[in-house]
């Protein structure tokens, strides 16, 4: 199915720019949000990350703040992981996350294993999918392909709050009252 084989192209090419890639000079708001609409792995209509929703990051302590009006590449690393984890976890469940990563890692460390992982599931999951499926058996592939999500997000969810647990971040899983 050409559709499909697109598909697993898609999973196997797309990727965002390592460390080294990301631009080196400071770039501003309106950049930013340019250059991480390309930087995102996209199929058919995305959510782009807008301004608004970058400030509210910086508010919640998930980015640092911009230098002056400036942003350089650790805020663009961080970006670009946020846009990918959003997808799948709370602004609060990424906050354990990166503030856990920020205490053991680098950016560029900690950005680095951010690809290679990102890497490993697109490739796996490209690796998961036949191009020669059948419309008959599309529905299979679907749901096969969904409740793999779901049953990761179980796990990954709750790995989490053992995470939070144990590097004494619980609090920040907690809802604001």
């Amino acid at each position: 199915m050409e559709e499909l084989a697109e598909l697993k192209q898609q999973l196997t090419d797309q990727r965002p720019d390592g460390w080294d890639e990301l631009p080196d000079i400071p770039l501003y708001m309106d950049q930013v949000v340019s250059y991480l609409s390309r930087q995102m792995i996209s199929i058919g209509d995305g959510d782009p990350l807008t301004s608004a929703m970058i400030n509210n990051y910086i508010k919640d302590g998930l980015v640092e703040r911009a230098n002056g009006k400036k942003y350089g590449q650790e805020h663009l690393a961080y970006l670009t992981a946020i846009s990918a984890l959003k997808q799948v976890m709370s602004v609060r469940e990424m906050k354990v996350l990166t503030t856990v990563g920020r205490e053991m890692r680098s950016p560029d460390k900690q950005y680095e294993y951010f690809c290679r992982y990102l890497d490993e599931a697109m490739t796996g999951t490209a690796e998961h999918i036949d191009e020669d499926v059948t419309d008959q058996d599309l529905p299979k592939l679907v749901l096969d392909l969904a409740m793999r999500s779901y049953a990761y997000g179980l796990a990954a969810h709750r790995t989490l709050a053992i995470l939070a647990q144990r590097t004494g971040h619980e609090d920040l899983l907690k809802k604001k009252k």
